[in-house]
């Protein structure tokens, strides 16, 4: 087990690894769609997910892979009724790739978010 760390990786808000690598798959921490610049939430679900994806795809290339390596997604989200708004931005940030996937609806989500997501990925 190897614990990724990199400067281009945002930093944890918490006692957790944002990635960790075990037998050539990586591990994502969930990812809230708070800027690692300006700690600002967006406010539309479009916006968020736009966001929590450009995370994910920020650790996995740091981590030495890429978006299109993607095995399988967890999605939480607070309210399912956003699903096909969701669903669309997902869409076009993957295109023809398409990973395995887990939409989870939750309640309330840390700091107001109404998305989480988490990825496993092969490096």
């Amino acid at each position: 087990m190897n614990i990724i760390d990199s400067s281009q990786m945002p930093k944890s808000n918490g006692h957790y690894s944002m990635c960790i690598e075990h037998n050539g798959t990586l591990y994502t921490a969930g990812q809230l769609p708070i800027d690692p610049e300006t700690e600002a939430i967006p406010e539309s679900i479009e916006d968020q997910t736009q966001l929590v994806l450009e995370k994910i795809e920020t650790i996995i290339q740091a981590a030495g892979s890429s978006k299109d390596q993607i095995i399988q997604m967890r999605l939480y989200v607070s309210d399912i009724s956003l699903w096909s708004r969701i669903n669309a931005v997902y869409a076009e940030f993957f295109g023809d790739h398409k990973p395995v996937r887990a939409v989870i609806p939750t309640r309330e989500l840390h700091y107001g978010c109404l998305i989480e997501v988490e990825a496993l990925a092969a490096k």
